[in-house]
Protein backbone atom coordinates (compact mmCIF):
# COMPACT_ATOMS: atom_id res chain seq x y z
CA UNK A 1 0.00 0.00 0.00
CA UNK A 2 2.57 2.44 0.73
CA UNK A 3 4.84 1.89 -1.86
CA UNK A 4 1.30 2.28 -4.48
CA UNK A 5 0.63 5.84 -2.03
CA UNK A 6 4.62 6.90 -3.25
CA UNK A 7 3.57 6.07 -6.28
CA UNK A 8 0.90 8.27 -6.75
CA UNK A 9 2.60 11.22 -4.86
CA UNK A 10 5.17 10.96 -7.73
CA UNK A 11 3.07 10.89 -10.53
CA UNK A 12 1.08 13.80 -9.22
CA UNK A 13 4.22 16.03 -8.71
CA UNK A 14 5.43 15.13 -12.08
CA UNK A 15 1.66 15.92 -13.83
CA UNK A 16 1.71 19.09 -11.62
CA UNK A 17 5.62 20.20 -12.84
CA UNK A 18 3.94 19.44 -16.62
CA UNK A 19 0.47 21.20 -16.58
CA UNK A 20 2.17 24.23 -14.67
CA UNK A 21 0.42 23.39 -11.61
CA UNK A 22 3.65 23.98 -9.73
CA UNK A 23 4.08 26.73 -7.28
CA UNK A 24 6.44 29.29 -8.21
CA UNK A 25 8.30 31.35 -4.87
CA UNK A 26 6.01 33.83 -3.93
CA UNK A 27 7.72 36.23 -0.93
CA UNK A 28 5.86 39.37 0.80
CA UNK A 29 6.79 41.29 3.78
CA UNK A 30 5.26 41.99 6.67
CA UNK A 31 3.38 45.40 6.33
CA UNK A 32 4.53 48.76 8.25
CA UNK A 33 3.18 47.72 11.87
CA UNK A 34 4.31 44.48 13.74
CA UNK A 35 1.50 41.79 13.54
CA UNK A 36 0.70 38.59 15.81
CA UNK A 37 1.67 35.19 14.05
CA UNK A 38 -0.83 32.36 14.45
CA UNK A 39 -0.23 28.83 14.45
CA UNK A 40 -4.24 28.61 12.65
CA UNK A 41 -5.82 30.95 9.94
CA UNK A 42 -7.88 32.68 13.08
CA UNK A 43 -7.24 35.44 15.43
CA UNK A 44 -8.49 32.81 17.50
CA UNK A 45 -5.35 30.49 17.14
CA UNK A 46 -2.32 30.18 19.54
CA UNK A 47 -0.06 33.69 18.94
CA UNK A 48 3.05 32.21 18.08
CA UNK A 49 4.97 35.60 17.83
CA UNK A 50 4.84 38.61 17.10
CA UNK A 51 6.92 39.43 13.48
CA UNK A 52 8.42 43.00 13.48
CA UNK A 53 7.59 45.17 10.33
CA UNK A 54 9.54 44.65 7.12
CA UNK A 55 10.18 40.83 7.74
CA UNK A 56 9.76 38.67 4.81
CA UNK A 57 7.96 35.59 4.55
CA UNK A 58 7.31 32.98 2.14
CA UNK A 59 3.70 32.74 1.19
CA UNK A 60 2.93 28.89 1.46
CA UNK A 61 -0.39 28.56 0.80
CA UNK A 62 -3.59 31.49 0.83
CA UNK A 63 -7.39 30.21 2.70
CA UNK A 64 -9.34 33.09 2.13
CA UNK A 65 -7.98 36.57 4.25
CA UNK A 66 -4.97 34.46 5.28
CA UNK A 67 -1.73 33.41 4.62
CA UNK A 68 0.14 30.43 6.08
CA UNK A 69 4.02 31.65 5.44
CA UNK A 70 7.17 30.19 6.36
CA UNK A 71 9.77 32.38 7.92
CA UNK A 72 13.92 32.20 7.96
CA UNK A 73 13.60 29.89 10.56
CA UNK A 74 11.68 27.59 9.00
CA UNK A 75 8.97 27.85 11.15
CA UNK A 76 5.39 28.07 9.95
CA UNK A 77 2.70 30.50 11.16
CA UNK A 78 -0.92 32.33 9.61
CA UNK A 79 -0.93 36.04 9.07
CA UNK A 80 -3.91 38.02 7.63
CA UNK A 81 -3.16 38.61 4.03
CA UNK A 82 -4.21 42.67 4.90
CA UNK A 83 -0.72 42.78 6.56
CA UNK A 84 1.34 41.77 3.99
CA UNK A 85 2.93 44.33 1.40
CA UNK A 86 4.78 43.36 -1.98
CA UNK A 87 7.42 44.93 -1.32
CA UNK A 88 10.13 42.79 -1.10
CA UNK A 89 12.61 42.45 1.91
CA UNK A 90 15.67 40.28 2.47
CA UNK A 91 17.07 39.58 5.60
CA UNK A 92 21.38 39.27 5.69
CA UNK A 93 21.75 35.22 7.26
CA UNK A 94 25.25 35.53 7.49
CA UNK A 95 27.84 37.36 10.29
CA UNK A 96 28.66 40.46 7.86
CA UNK A 97 27.29 40.45 4.22
CA UNK A 98 29.53 42.82 2.07
CA UNK A 99 27.79 45.38 -0.21
CA UNK A 100 29.65 45.97 -3.43
CA UNK A 101 29.10 48.79 -5.67
CA UNK A 102 28.31 46.05 -8.57
CA UNK A 103 27.95 42.61 -8.93
CA UNK A 104 31.11 41.30 -8.91
CA UNK A 105 33.65 40.33 -5.77
CA UNK A 106 36.06 42.47 -6.81
CA UNK A 107 33.90 45.89 -6.86
CA UNK A 108 34.52 47.79 -4.17
CA UNK A 109 32.44 47.94 -0.63
CA UNK A 110 29.63 50.71 -0.23
CA UNK A 111 28.76 49.37 3.18
CA UNK A 112 28.20 46.33 5.09
CA UNK A 113 25.40 44.68 7.14
CA UNK A 114 25.17 42.42 10.10
CA UNK A 115 22.91 39.70 10.27
CA UNK A 116 19.47 39.28 10.79
CA UNK A 117 19.82 43.46 9.23
CA UNK A 118 16.71 44.08 6.92
CA UNK A 119 17.35 45.43 3.20
CA UNK A 120 14.90 45.92 0.49
CA UNK A 121 15.41 44.70 -2.40
CA UNK A 122 15.95 47.25 -5.10
CA UNK A 123 15.86 45.13 -8.28
CA UNK A 124 15.24 41.29 -9.47
CA UNK A 125 18.76 39.02 -8.28
CA UNK A 126 20.37 38.73 -11.51
CA UNK A 127 22.28 35.27 -11.17
CA UNK A 128 24.31 35.19 -7.43
CA UNK A 129 23.56 38.96 -6.94
CA UNK A 130 20.70 41.35 -5.97
CA UNK A 131 20.72 45.11 -5.74
CA UNK A 132 19.70 46.06 -2.32
CA UNK A 133 18.74 49.15 -0.83
CA UNK A 134 19.56 50.35 3.08
CA UNK A 135 16.87 52.17 5.12
CA UNK A 136 19.84 54.66 5.50
CA UNK A 137 19.11 55.17 1.19
CA UNK A 138 22.26 53.33 0.74
CA UNK A 139 22.03 50.83 -2.21
CA UNK A 140 24.79 48.33 -3.59
CA UNK A 141 25.06 44.87 -4.40
CA UNK A 142 25.07 41.52 -2.28
CA UNK A 143 25.44 37.93 -2.98
CA UNK A 144 22.07 36.09 -3.13
CA UNK A 145 23.88 33.17 -0.65
CA UNK A 146 24.14 35.70 1.95
CA UNK A 147 20.14 37.20 2.27
CA UNK A 148 17.08 35.43 2.59
CA UNK A 149 13.86 36.20 1.01
CA UNK A 150 14.50 35.43 -2.50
Amino acid sequence: MRLISGLSTLVLVGLGSITGLSHALDFRSVGAAPVVMYDAPSARGIKLYVAPAGMPVEIILTSGSWCKVRDMNGDFSWIEAKDLVTRRNLIVKVPTARIRSSGDESASMVFSADKHVLLEMAEPAIGAWVKVRHRDGQTGFVRTSEVWGL
